[in-house]
């Protein structure tokens, strides 16, 4: 097996195993909360992100907040939008990774201007760092629709 298709194989399963585990516990437990920060990081470190656009992703936490959180990928407890938005995000990774022939296509393609109607013209990033979290929403979607 090719080492790229293994790795992008991986990156899969774990990200989708991190957001089977995000949306079905219930209880916002520690090791709940701390695996999806580490997955979130790790999303987009890879992406190229700054904290100032992970901030926004998070949904604009105090800079000491999310300062913490970033340090320690770890924290007490998150709010339920704050756990939505991480599940889009790694939502949105995995579509990518089915989607895309490598893991360095599908994160470029974060960047990338695109001329569906949802994006006109923009990068999905863009879209994305409105801070709305329909925008996010509204991504995985569309690429759900494109997977299908």
């Amino acid at each position: 097996m090719d080492n790229n298709l293994l790795i992008m194989l991986i990156n899969y399963v774990m990200a989708l195993a991190i957001l089977l585990f995000i949306l079905k516990i219930r209880r916002k437990s520690k090791r709940t909360i701390d695996a999806a920060l580490q997955a979130f990081f790790n999303i987009t470190n890879s992406w190229g992100l700054s904290a100032y656009e992970e901030r926004i992703l998070l949904g604009s936490p105090t800079e000491v907040t999310f300062a913490k959180w970033k340090s320690r990928k770890s924290a007490n407890r998150l709010q339920r939008d704050t756990l939505e938005r991480i599940s889009y995000i790694v939502g949105i990774y995995i579509d990518l990774n089915i989607l895309l022939p490598s893991t360095q296509a599908a994160n470029e393609w974060m960047k990338k201007p695109n001329t569906a109607p949802l994006f006109q013209g923009r990068s999905a990033l863009k879209q994305i760092l409105t801070g709305n979290i329909t925008d996010l929403a509204n991504v995985r979607s569309y690429l759900n629709s494109q997977i299908l």
